[in-house]
């Protein structure tokens, strides 16, 4: 059975999400549809470059993920579809692929124009239905990115910022904000230690804890998540809204201890 999934900035109530499985349903019935997010912030390009390469690879070989963040929906932007890695991607020319185009190799991308694939007509407003559902369900059926559009080599990256490392310290910053309001930082676990000094807005945080359970309730704290980046968070609270924080908030470590691998923190 092949699989599709979807992130999009919708909204988990919007009803747009229904007509894309609805192409899907109709075009590729036998697919299993998956929701990866619908929460992404609206319009946020980084945020939702960062979340398509924190997921997509946890997903089988030959899944095709369908990302519509697409604020350029309806100008002249193109729509890619791209074998990148283990999987494939339908998606606009925004910049959405870049983290996973960094870390696994790019095998084709084409931009799309093989109308005969399309919905028609095709709407100015949502390219999300009428171009990468049909087209994503073709992927899914076999059909060769080659004949889908012709082969491009200038897609468009996004920008996603990177820390800076120096010998004593680490200047970085918020990234993503998650559903629980945990500041997630572009700061890797390889470059910091379990007793450094960590600041983010007005707060510092002296070392890292293991779990949210080391602290009692109502404290910050500084930890490895699951993605392997540093995050800040308020034990049963959120810190983004405690700290007026969010994507840009700068965060400082200051480099007193010795590494310790994720595996160690967690």
């Amino acid at each position: 059975m092949s699989i599709i999934t979807l992130l999009t900035d919708f909204g988990v109530s919007s009803p747009y999400v229904a007509q894309i499985k609805g192409v899907l349903a109709t075009r590729r019935p036998e697919s299993h549809v998956i929701d990866l997010t619908h929460s992404v912030p609206p319009q946020n390009i980084q945020a939702a470059a960062i979340t398509l390469g924190d997921l997509a690879p946890w997903f089988p070989a030959g899944a095709v993920h369908v990302a519509v963040v697409d604020p350029g929906v309806g100008s002249d932007r193109r729509i890619l579809a791209a074998h990148v890695g283990d999987w494939y991607f339908v998606l606009p020319d925004n910049g959405l692929i870049s983290p996973l185009a960094d870390r696994f190799a790019v095998k084709s991308v084409v931009a799309l124009d093989r109308r005969e694939f399309w919905l028609s007509p095709v709407s100015n407003t949502f390219h999300g239905r009428d171009v990468m559902a049909p087209v994503a369900a073709a992927i899914a059926s076999g059909i060769p990115l080659e004949e889908l559009g012709e082969s491009v080599d200038d897609w468009h990256r996004v920008h996603i910022p990177r820390p800076r490392v120096m010998s004593k310290s680490i200047q970085g910053e918020v990234i993503c904000v998650d559903s629980f309001g945990n500041l997630i930082t572009n700061i890797s676990a390889d470059d910091v230690h379990g007793d450094d000094v960590f600041r983010v807005g007005d707060r510092v945080v002296n070392g890292l804890v293991r779990s949210y359970s080391d602290r009692t309730a109502g404290q910050m704290v500084a930890l490895i998540g699951s993605s392997g980046r540093l995050e800040f968070a308020v034990v049963d609270g959120n810190a983004a809204v405690q700290l007026g924080a969010g994507q840009g908030t700068a965060v400082e470590v200051d480099l007193v201890g010795e590494t310790q691998q994720v595996g160690d923190l967690q």
